[in-house]
């Protein structure tokens, strides 16, 4: 069994954990993402800072990882940021949800997520009822294409000259 304080510590929100869960919330499918958090983003209250806006990101490249880096082109993007407003004689924290795309209510979630992420007690309710679900249904679609692309693959050996 593990105690109070290891799961605690394994629940902290560090940067590159916070960091995970973001790019998690940001690539579940809406749908899914939307029904998961439904339960929990109901029972708290948010102040929207900069409501759901849609603009461009230039994203960037480079050559085999090693080369220069060059501008590959523009992705649209909706970011939103809010505030969790947890009542008097707490802090309030801000959360920020930015989405590939032009949907607002996703960002939308992934802010309020974000925001509740950052308070200690919600960390263990949310990893295993939103951000475990959501990675467990991303790695199967990424299995099931990998199979489906398998199926069709063509391998290529190399060709080795007749002898004479």
């Amino acid at each position: 069994m593990t105690s109070a304080a290891e799961r605690s510590t394994e629940h902290s929100m560090t940067p590159e954990r916070r960091a995970e869960a973001l790019r998690v919330l940001a690539a579940a499918h809406p749908d899914q993402l939307s029904h998961l958090a439904a339960p929990i983003v109901a029972d708290h209250a948010f102040d929207v800072l900069r409501a759901p806006e849609a603009g461009l990101m230039m994203v960037r490249a480079r050559l085999a990882n090693t080369g220069d880096r060059y501008n590959l082109g523009e992705v649209t993007v909706t970011r939103c940021v809010v505030r969790h407003a947890p009542g008097p004689g707490h802090a309030a924290v801000a959360g920020v949800g930015h989405v590939m795309g032009l949907n607002s209510a996703h960002a939308l979630v992934v802010a309020q997520l974000d925001a509740l992420l950052q308070l200690p007690a919600l960390h263990g309710l949310l990893w295993s009822s939103v951000i475990e679900p959501l990675q467990q249904a991303m790695n199967q679609k990424r299995h099931a294409e990998r199979a489906n692309t398998e199926t069709s693959r063509v391998r290529f050996f190399t060709l080795q000259s007749e002898a004479a």
